[in-house]
């Protein structure tokens, strides 16, 4: 530890500023100002270099936090860079969208605020890029073995590196016309500048990994057929299945998924013709959901122009301090103040929509909601509490269900859990020989540091299927387990 009373000298955390919000609702860039490398050096002074370093326990891919922390204090970037990237394979990605539950877990955060390990991240990965750090590695050899990853989200792009670095030869499919699965079209340039995703790619293909766009396995090629090219496939599609809120009024026009409203959003910024796009300006906007895909509606919806815009929870406003059930090192669940929220609009908890109320020709014009009661564990709207919002827009983000199942159950006979993931085993083998699954298609909706652990973890697998021995790192955190988070 290069400063053993760094955490002694500051106690307070620095953050790079947000940009100001009448500025920054008017274009697409990232919120966040670029990082003073000396301000993060200077946060990298206050991790502690504890002897049990609990940062660990909090972070699925088992990321070397005191270890880059000290080289970074110690301006030894280069160094910082290749320890980071020991373990995480993109971390200017989790640096920007990953909940940081390593915070949760520092040490230091039992009496004072924790370490800025996320922001100290993402700017290791970002000095990495500037100064041309990140290369691509290609392998020495071939081994002759081929694989197919069917996704190019977190997870399939983890695994893909991986194996191929192995020396196998990869082709990922994708279904869309740009590789990046929800990382380029579910989450908003405000968030993740997509040149920052090119960067990435740029490497992969230097590497030697191909790409095929604009191909959805199941139509274009069926499961069989794709398990008959190759030696192993990887299913990495995610749970892009939405959970609906089936009430009177649900057919009304104007009612969308907010993937649906959030993809055709990053095709437009991206400078893609969007035909009948969906958009909020000049409209009364209601985000139905408090997660994160809310608050990229929300941030979006300002964006575009909205005239309003309501976000509804349907639980309790979270505590702003952790909570006694949930103590430390677990991650709470507490209230947030995301960029998004910070940019206006009005959040409203314990909110039950009743009803979408529409106009003579069909469209949605308001939500009737009410106020949510719970009563033996069930939460229900509360009788005479009823009352109207006026929406011109209604974004349902609730989560997700599940992936994708038709054709994973018709072509190749894949088994789904209750909740609606593909079943495997502790090798993230399905029941079919050679097919792995990885990332949310196997566990459930999901952070991105568990998908990029999965993807690695899945490739240590299929490299071992494929060359009997692997030298690949499986490293799965013990705080979650992949295999049984959704029982059958």
């Amino acid at each position: 530890m290069a400063d053993p009373h760094g955490f002694l000298k500051l106690t307070h955390r620095e953050q790079p500023p947000r940009r100001p919000v009448p500025v920054r609702i008017m274009d697409w860039r990232e919120v966040y100002e670029p990082a003073d490398t000396a301000m993060v050096g200077r946060q990298a002074s206050r991790c502690m270099d504890c002897g049990v370093p609990f940062c660990h326990h909090g972070c699925p891919l088992g990321n070397l936090i005191p270890e880059w922390n000290d080289l970074v204090r110690q301006d030894r970037w280069q160094a910082a860079s290749e320890r980071l990237h020991a373990t995480n394979n993109f971390p200017e990605l989790t640096g920007r969208l990953c909940p940081a539950p390593c915070e949760s877990a520092c040490v230091l955060g039992i009496n004072q605020p924790a370490v800025t390990i996320k922001r100290i991240e993402q700017t290791i990965a970002d000095e990495a890029f500037a100064h041309g750090w990140v290369r691509p590695q290609p392998p020495a050899r071939l081994t002759g073995r081929t694989v197919a990853i069917v996704g190019s989200g977190p997870a399939g792009l983890a695994a893909a590196q991986q194996l191929t670095r192995a020396g196998h030869t990869v082709a990922v499919y994708e279904r869309d016309d740009r590789v990046g699965g929800l990382l380029r079209y579910g989450i908003p340039e405000f968030k993740l500048e997509k040149a920052v995703l090119e960067l990435r790619l740029e490497q992969l293909r230097g590497e030697g990994t191909i790409f095929r766009t604009g191909v959805e396995i199941g139509r274009d090629i069926t499961w069989d057929q794709l398990r008959t090219r190759y030696d192993a496939v990887v299913v990495a599609t995610g749970a892009l299945v939405p959970r609906d809120l089936p009430l009177p009024g649900r057919g009304a026009d104007g009612i969308h998924y907010a993937m649906e409203y959030l993809v055709q959003a990053n095709h437009a910024s991206a400078g893609d013709t969007v035909p009948d796009q969906i958009t909020a300006a000049d409209k009364h906007v209601v985000v139905i959901g408090g997660g994160d895909t809310g608050s990229d509606c929300i941030g979006t919806a300002h964006r575009q122009g909205a005239r309003s815009v309501t976000n509804l929870a349907i639980g309790k406003r979270p505590p702003v301090d952790r909570p006694d059930h949930q103590p430390w090192p677990m991650s709470p669940k507490i209230f947030e103040v995301q960029s998004s929220h910070e940019e206006g609009g009005t959040r409203s908890y314990l909110a039950s929509t009743v009803e979408f109320r529409t106009d003579e020709a069909g469209r949605v014009r308001a939500l009737r909601v009410a106020e949510t009661e719970v009563s033996d564990g069930v939460r229900r709207p509360k009788p005479g509490t009823e009352h109207e919002i006026p929406a011109d827009l209604v974004l349902i983000a609730m989560g997700f269900a599940g992936t994708e199942q038709d054709t994973l159950r018709s072509q190749i006979g894949a088994s789904f859990s209750r909740l609606g993931a593909l079943k495997r085993g502790a090798d993230f083998q399905t029941g079919q020989p050679g097919v792995f699954v990885a990332g949310d298609a196997g566990r459930g909706q999901s952070l991105i540091v568990w998908a990029i652990a999965e993807g690695r973890a899945a490739a240590a697998s299929v490299d071992r299927y494929l060359s009997g021995d692997t030298m690949l790192p499986a490293f799965v955190a013990p705080t979650d387990s992949a295999i049984s988070l959704d029982p059958a």
